[in-house]
């Protein structure tokens, strides 16, 4: 079956925000987020797509079934978290668009969709007028018990398209790894590049 990608609004936006969230449950549970994600935490997350009026919502659609997501929103909806991370930069958050998550089931990888749901956040970022897209990635250390064999990090899909590590500049983010009984800070890298 073909695979279609298109940005949902309005009432179609609405009716797939649990399918989104259950996409976020099932995809980073794996390695490197390893994240032991709930449904009420995922709708509570989930609503600023809703509630924001300069954010994006991707979705890779097989038929009706959602098989894969992308969001993202202007970074000042996410001042609160990040603005402390970004003051060593200069780089205004106002002029920045955040890249949330890209989340699709194992067995569509390798298709194109990565690079479309970045293609559709970029147009839509150019078209508020932002300079920068950056989004940020959890670290995990090389020797992570968790890490499976042949395991390859995406920093060079996110270089390809133009995106480098922001030194220093670090989100730290809360959650409960799969099999812990407790949420521990992470530490995760943001990535940027210029419009």
């Amino acid at each position: 079956m073909t695979l279609a990608v298109e940005v949902l609004s309005g009432a179609r936006l609405e009716a797939h925000l649990d399918d989104v969230a259950a996409l976020r449950i099932a995809v980073f549970r794996a390695f490197p987020y390893l994240y032991d994600g709930d449904m009420d935490y995922e709708r509570r997350y989930l609503s600023v797509y809703r509630d924001s009026p300069g954010a994006i919502l991707v979705g890779a659609f097989e038929g009706a079934r959602l098989v894969g997501a992308a969001t993202g929103t202007p970074m000042e909806d996410h001042a609160a978290e990040f603005a402390a991370a970004f003051a060593p930069t200069g780089l205004d958050l106002n002029d920045i668009f955040y890249c949330a998550e890209s989340v699709l089931l194992a067995g569509y990888r390798g298709r194109g969709i990565g690079h479309r749901f970045f293609d559709l956040r970029e147009a839509h970022a150019r078209a508020l007028g932002r300079q920068h897209v950056a989004f940020c990635a959890v670290i995990r250390p090389p020797d992570h018990p968790a890490r499976p064999a042949g395991y390859r990090a995406l920093d060079g899909f996110w270089r390809g398209r133009g995106y480098a590590p922001l030194p220093g500049v670090l989100a730290r983010f809360s959650w409960r790894d799969v099999g812990a009984a407790a949420e521990t800070e992470k530490a995760l890298q943001f990535w940027i590049r210029r419009l």
